[in-house]
């Protein structure tokens, strides 16, 4: 049985490897002073830096629509049996709706929400590539993927509250207060919504540090074959070499995959945020 995997740009899968599982992305939008550009084909997330940079307003981000889904859903339902997509929380975005919708009208696709963001949603994406070369059928890696989506851990430390405050997810004094005694936050997920784990304080290169230790605490308790170290732009590659090599000497995994944080991610968070994601046992 020969099945599609695809997902939603908010899953930042590194393109290399996209291409290497045949994995198709589909671009949510960004709108910038009316202009709505496709995440990751038409906008970068250091044009959005630079356009905030340069005083511009923070863009809106905007789902895949239908009409999108529809196009290459009826394109690979003509080669595969199958499709089995993936997309970001449906608590976050009308993306899952609107593939559902899509989905419903094409036949033969499996729209599954991730309850996740960002590389989050790779993890279960890879998964789902590596059981459908081993044959399964697509209600088997539905049921698998669902199970394996609540042992996610998924959480990254922010420099900055302003990109948050901007969007309308921070109010204006929350961010203030954070700026003026120099907190950085810990985003976590749990049940498909951001919430505010551990609140750390310093520069964000040590606050990442101290991060990495403490979601690497029970090396035990985590399953090891693979990791993500997502961030976005602004750390110096010197710094990230000594973050990764915190991960390393912390819990060792066999596979470490080095992923930037797109336009849907980086417009919310903003510059120098850095996550690592993880599955536990």
């Amino acid at each position: 049985m020969r099945i599609k995997i695809t997902a939603d740009s908010t899953c930042d899968l590194p393109v290399e490897l996209a291409e290497k599982y045949n994995v198709h992305i589909f671009p949510l939008y960004i709108v910038i002073d009316g202009e709505a550009k496709r995440d990751g084909v038409e906008i970068t997330a250091q044009d959005i830096f630079d356009h905030v940079a340069a005083g511009g307003k923070l863009g809106n981000t905007a789902a895949v629509n239908v009409g999108d889904y529809l196009e290459k859903f009826r394109e690979f339902r003509r080669e595969y049996d199958a499709v089995i997509h993936f997309t970001i929380s449906q608590s976050m975005s009308a993306c899952y709706q609107n593939a559902c919708i899509a989905g419903q009208e094409v036949g033969g696709v499996y729209v599954v929400d991730s309850k996740n963001l960002t590389v989050g949603i790779s993890m279960l994406v890879l998964d789902a590539c590596d059981m459908a070369a081993a044959g399964k059928t697509p209600e088997e890696i539905v049921a698998a993927m669902e199970e394996e989506r609540e042992r996610l851990d998924v959480s990254f430390v922010i420099d900055t509250l302003d990109y948050l405050k901007a969007g309308g997810r921070c109010s204006p004094l929350v961010a203030l207060g954070a700026n003026l005694l120099n907190l950085k936050p810990c985003i976590e997920l749990a049940d498909g919504k951001m919430d505010v784990g551990r609140k750390y304080r310093g520069s964000i290169e040590k606050v990442v540090l101290r991060y990495i230790a403490d979601r690497l605490a029970r090396p035990e308790e985590l399953d090891r074959t693979r990791m993500f170290f997502v961030k976005s732009n602004g750390f110096s590659p010197e710094f990230l070499e000594e973050a990764r090599q915190a991960v390393t000497q912390a819990c060792p995994f066999d596979e470490v995959i080095d992923a930037v944080a797109g336009c849907t991610i980086s417009n919310h968070c903003g510059p120098k945020t850095l996550g690592i994601i993880l599955m536990r046992k």
